[in-house]
């Protein structure tokens, strides 16, 4: 039942031809000196599947497009990605079973068709599946399991060879690690992360039900009232002191209205038509006003026309007797030429201008008429304006004293009964506020029932759904305590074969599933280096042996180790046991699975019992671009300068 996954070619498409490594056998070796492209080929293949490979300059520069023929399960594709970053969103997928091309897929877990959903339902897994935290009380679903959290238990990287196993340093993604790991091993099931997600909801709405009712509570402690038949009685008491408040003020509102009198009556008619009148000779006013104004205006442009005329008359005047001897224009001398009778000696023209000529012209005489005029009617304006304007005094005048007199008159009927009004209006405000207040108090107390009522039903779901989840866990545990028992005999045994240094015991964690050393987790033996890598080899192949030899797991057969010498340094024996460890467990279990290491050169007493490509700079990985040379090399990780040193050779 454990799943096929073999990795059966890469492509790269490059400017200068097409670049193919296959993979054939059960245990292959990557070999070469550091910067000949081992490390630039993984990355790319991890590309190919879709995820974030880190890609090498050579191949963003001349790879164009990225090919894995993969079979998983029953399957086989190939999936070709582009390494233009406009393009590399889509995988083309295409069935070597059938030969068919499928629609490109989306790298995208939320596009459809997903690639995601493609690879997960090959290995026989929901593509929907979400890792809570068993003891979660955040109320968070879990992030969604994806084939790259499936992928980084099939890939060692460089740069977590001697630092770290399946990302476990990033508490972060725990949850999911572990719930992976279950997953592969059929510790658990879609049905079990399903209820585990629902149960983290649950409890989130269990919590805020339980802060809601809490805030509700502590508001209702401000309020007086301890319970909700104690708010409903002080309701009734509200109400009927606002019943009553309303009878009161009903009675004295009908005491307060005045009966009127009729000299009263004759004070408020002649107050109304005297206030009635002021209104019409304010308006008079505002009329009269506006009839002076418009009048001045016309009386100063009459009066300017008329002066126009006179400036005219008179300069005709000054001009008339003025006999020119040259010529005004150009000076030249005007008596020597023959001038025509009645002809101006300047111009030559007929001379208009005659003696005798009579001041008294018609238009001058028309503008003094309407000057005339129009001083008798603003005379007559100022004397209405004014009569108006004292008119408005007297009756202002009257209606403050008619007032004055009402409001006295009024005074002695209202005024002793006026503090009772008040005093009932206040009480009746009071009491509609108090109603108010308590109707909204009633309100609370039914949301405080409701949220119990709510809460004990989230609380007994979410009992219901973990009870579930631990009965379906409970019913793996035979099957949980089988597979750590197996792990824990083939780890220990793995490391004592392997001779790491220090370690004098292994087992495998039944909780966090990750290698404990002298009854410590890994990270705590060692900081890093040789110890870290040892226990990385011992740790993968005894699952990939366990897994095989059972044969009942979902845990894919597949393991892509890049440079596990690569912190061992002169740590020769270790070489030589991991090594031999990789071969044998290729060898015991044939055909069952795929094991591809890239590395530098091997150790020289290693048996080569296994498919063995050698690179160099001379030959690359990506042939057909020619490698500028050893001392152009430029990685893609910085090995890290803080390694553990492994004991001396044994």
């Amino acid at each position: 039942m454990t799943t096929t996954f073999r990795l059966n070619a890469v492509v790269l498409d490059t400017v200068e031809g097409p670049v193919r490594h296959e993979f054939p056998r059960d245990l292959t070796i990557l070999a070469g000196p550091t910067g000949v492209g081992k490390t630039t080929l993984l990355e790319a293949v991890k590309y190919g599947f879709g995820l974030d490979g880190v890609l090498a300059l050579v191949i963003t520069d001349s790879v164009t497009d990225i090919s894995v023929d993969v079979t998983i399960g029953d399957e086989r594709y190939q999936l070709s990605r582009s390494t233009d970053p406009n393009k590399r969103r889509n995988v083309r997928v295409t069935d070597l079973k059938t030969r068919e091309r499928l629609p490109d897929h989306s790298t995208d877990l939320d596009q459809s068709p997903s690639l995601n959903t493609l690879l997960l339902t090959a290995l026989g897994l929901s593509a929907d599946m979400r890792a809570a935290s068993k003891n979660s009380t955040s109320g968070n679903p879990g992030t969604r399991i994806s084939f790259a959290d499936v992928f980084s238990f099939l890939y060692v990287a460089q740069s977590d060879m001697n630092r770290d196993i399946a990302r476990s340093q990033d508490q972060y993604l725990e949850p999911k690690r572990k719930a992976v790991f279950e997953l592969l091993f059929m510790l658990t099931n879609e049905n079990i992360l399903a209820l585990r997600s629902e149960a983290s909801k649950l409890n989130a709405e269990v919590s805020a039900a339980q802060k809601e009712n809490h805030t509700i509570r502590s508001f209702l402690r401000t309020t007086n009232t301890t319970g909700k038949e104690e708010a409903l009685s002080a309701l009734g008491e509200a109400t009927n002191d606002q019943i009553a408040a309303e009878a009161q003020l009903k009675v004295l509102r009908e005491a307060i209205t005045p009966a009127v009198d009729r000299e009263t009556q004759v004070i408020r008619d002649l107050l109304t038509d005297t206030e009635r009148r002021l209104a019409d000779a304010r308006a008079t006013v505002t009329a009269l006003s506006r009839q002076q104004r418009e009048l001045t205006r016309e009386r100063s442009r009459v009066e300017a026309d008329l002066a126009r005329l006179e400036r005219m008359r008179d300069a005709g005047a000054r001009i008339a007797d003025i006999e020119f001897v040259t010529c005004p224009r150009c000076l030249q001398s005007l008596t020597t030429r023959p001038v025509p009778d009645g002809a101006c000696r300047v111009c030559l023209q007929h001379d208009p201008v005659t003696t005798g000529h009579s001041d008294d012209q018609y238009e001058q005489r028309q503008l003094a008429d309407q000057m005339r005029e129009m001083d008798t009617q603003l005379v007559v304006l100022r004397g209405q304006l004014a009569a108006t304007k004292n008119a408005v005094t007297d009756r202002e005048a009257l209606v403050n004293r008619l007032t004055v007199e009402i409001e006295t008159r009024t005074a002695e009927r209202v005024t002793p009964r006026l503090q009772a009004y008040t005093d009932a209006a206040t009480k009746l405000a009071n009491a509609q506020a108090r109603h108010r207040e308590l109707e909204t108090v009633l309100r609370q107390w039914d949301r405080v029932d409701d949220l119990g009522r709510i809460e004990d039903e989230l609380r007994a779901k979410r009992d219901r759904v973990r009870g579930e989840c631990q009965r379906l866990e409970a019913d793996l545990n035979e099957r949980r305590d089988s597979i750590i028992g197996q792990l824990n005999y083939q780890f220990d045994r793995v490391m004592r074969s392997i001779g790491v240094p220090s370690v004098r015991t292994a087992e495998i964690s039944p909780t966090t599933y990750l290698p404990l050393l002298n009854g410590k987790p890994f990270q705590k033996s060692s900081k890093g280096g040789g110890i870290i890598t040892a226990t990385q080899i011992a740790y993968w192949t005894t699952i990939l042996y366990v897994v095989v030899s059972r044969g009942d797991t979902q845990y894919p057969s597949f393991l892509l180790i890049d440079s596990p010498r690569m912190a061992l340094n002169s740590a020769t024996n270790m070489q030589v046991a991991l090594y031999r460890r990789l071969s044998g467990l290729a060898g015991a279990l044939p055909g069952k699975l795929q094991l591809i290491v890239a590395d530098n050169e091997l150790p020289p007493a290693v048996q080569r019992d296994f498919a063995e490509i050698d690179f160099d700079y001379d030959a690359p990985t990506v042939s057909t671009i020619e490698h500028p040379g050893p001392a152009a090399v430029d990685t893609i990780y910085e090995n890290d300068t803080e390694q553990d040193e492994p004991e001396a050779d044994q």
